[in-house]
């Protein structure tokens, strides 16, 4: 029997604003409505599945994923992780949750400046409460397996923008997440690096048995993936 690791069962999302709806006014009757982001969404995933979300601008993709790495909560529905269901946990057990579990590469890397490869990736062992002399050989394997490791103790104004997205990756990875959640990764780089990224997701997803869930308009990228689910208004189409 498959291992189901997220189930999304019905989940909806509805903009916010000062911990109310935001209220949208109809023109031609001058009602208020809330504004849907996502219209009752239902996911299956299993275990070491690589799946990509796509869509164009504005349609649900990084609302899907805040939603599913507990960035934020539905205003319906609900997501559970290996049947736990993520709804009734608080906002630290959250916290903690995110910091063992999940591992987040965004299109922007975030990298702090005023520290090196090395130690960017430290820090997210360090916000997770872990050890730096287990922490360590971890984010070192890591560079190498991301051919970073002539480049740990450079700066990220010292890289390049691939390599600074593959510190970025590392540092998703150091804590050993089951789940890896990508919202376009390769958005700001060339084909060249966009096309060494994709290689390296699927390297580190068989080396490191996660699960893979990316988001991403670009068509040549998910293209790669297994399976593609497309989304549209808030909602996956279906065939």
């Amino acid at each position: 029997m498959n291992n189901i690791i997220l189930k999304v069962d019905s989940v909806s999302k509805s903009f916010y604003k000062g911990g109310t709806f935001f209220k949208a006014k109809d023109s031609h009757h001058g009602e208020m409505h809330s504004v849907e982001v996502l219209k009752n969404i239902n996911l299956l995933v299993e275990e070491g599945e690589a799946i990509c979300i796509t869509g164009g601008s504005g349609v649900g993709k990084s609302t899907f994923l805040h939603i599913i790495g507990t960035l934020d909560r539905p205003s319906s529905g609900r997501v559970f992780y290996r049947e736990k269901d993520l709804n009734k946990m608080s906002d630290s057990e959250h916290a903690r949750f995110r910091s063992r579990k999940l591992g987040f590469i965004f299109q922007f890397h975030y990298l702090l400046r005023e520290f090196t490869a090395l130690e960017n990736i430290l820090l997210a062992g360090q916000v997770a409460n872990r050890l730096l002399k287990d922490v360590k050989p971890r984010a070192e394997y890591l560079l190498e397996v991301l051919g970073l490791q002539d480049r740990s103790k450079h700066f990220p104004s010292e890289l390049s923008g691939g390599e600074q997205q593959r510190v970025a990756i590392a540092r998703a990875l150091v804590n050993e997440p089951e789940v890896l959640l990508a919202d376009e990764p390769t958005g700001n780089l060339d084909t060249r690096h966009s096309v060494q990224i994709l290689d390296l997701f699927f390297e580190l997803r068989a080396r490191l048995n996660i699960t893979l869930i990316s988001a991403s308009h670009d068509p040549v990228f998910a293209k790669a993936f297994p399976k593609v689910l497309k989304m549209k208004d808030g909602s996956f189409e279906t065939n």
